[in-house]
């Protein structure tokens, strides 16, 4: 096998399902990989899977079936990772075992109190792409608040508020796109579309301009969207959806 033969190694383990390129770049530079038996830090090494024997920590990597791309109406009380020391269930328990044999795994997250869209691959150059802040996708959430907000309300939360992260610091929103869905009794439904994904953002967000959020799902993430998909039910992705979220043409 020549220098420009075969599969970089990052690309491998993304696929895979081990980590994101990025991160497997990172398990790569700190040792934790081996071909053959030895140890590869030199990031671009090429392998040939077919032939190639890879490892982490020890533990064997096997190529990734077939790459497959899903989207999951996530109900609440669900956490979006592969497993939980706590016990608590994981978004992978709505899949069935075909799907989580090619260790398919979610992309970005939602809260474990928030439902609604979320997408899944084995590809990890997908994800990180999806993940990237200089890619980021438009993703819409309904959000169901007590009362109704005043126009003037809205109009900050347009033109960006500020909110306190967990570490203490005050991050300020970049504006978002805001409108009334429909009033249901002495509450109200709001579309709030953003860029950022900060963790619970919205929730700040509203909460930040004296409307704490009572019910909260995301409808779509850029080009593809929840529609009529029922909760704790999944879908593959279209080969024209995966295409718009890469922003292929």
């Amino acid at each position: 096998m020549t220098e420009l033969e075969g599969e970089r190694l990052a690309r491998f383990l993304a696929h895979a399902g081990v980590a994101s390129r990025r991160h497997a770049e990172d398990l790569i530079a700190a040792g934790h990989v081996q071909v053959n038996g030895a140890i590869v830090t030199a990031q671009g090494t090429r392998i040939d899977p077919s032939t190639d024997t890879v490892t982490v920590d020890g533990k064997p990597v096997a190529a990734a079936a077939r790459i497959v791309y899903v989207m999951l109406h996530k109900p609440t009380g669900y956490i979006t990772t592969a497993s939980d020391p706590r016990g608590r269930p994981t978004v992978l328990a709505l899949l069935p075992e075909e799907l989580r044999a090619l260790r398919i795994y979610p992309v970005g997250r939602l809260d474990i109190d928030t439902s609604g869209l979320l997408l899944l691959t084995n590809d990890g150059d997908f994800a990180q792409r999806i993940a990237h802040p200089r890619y980021a996708q438009e993703k819409v959430y309904h959000a169901l608040v007590q009362g109704s907000p005043s126009e003037e309300t809205l109009e900050q939360l347009r033109r960006g508020v500020d909110f306190r992260e967990d570490d203490g610091r005050v991050h300020r929103s970049a504006p978002a796109k805001v409108q009334r869905l429909r009033r249901a009794g002495d509450t109200c439904w709001l579309a709030l579309s953003i860029h950022e994904g900060r963790k619970r953002q919205v929730r700040r967000m509203l909460a930040a301009v004296g409307y704490p959020v009572l019910e909260l799902r995301r409808v779509s993430i850029g080009p593809v969207s929840l529609n009529d998909l029922p909760a704790g039910q999944w879908r593959h992705l279209t080969d024209e959806e995966v295409k718009a979220l890469r922003y292929e043409p």
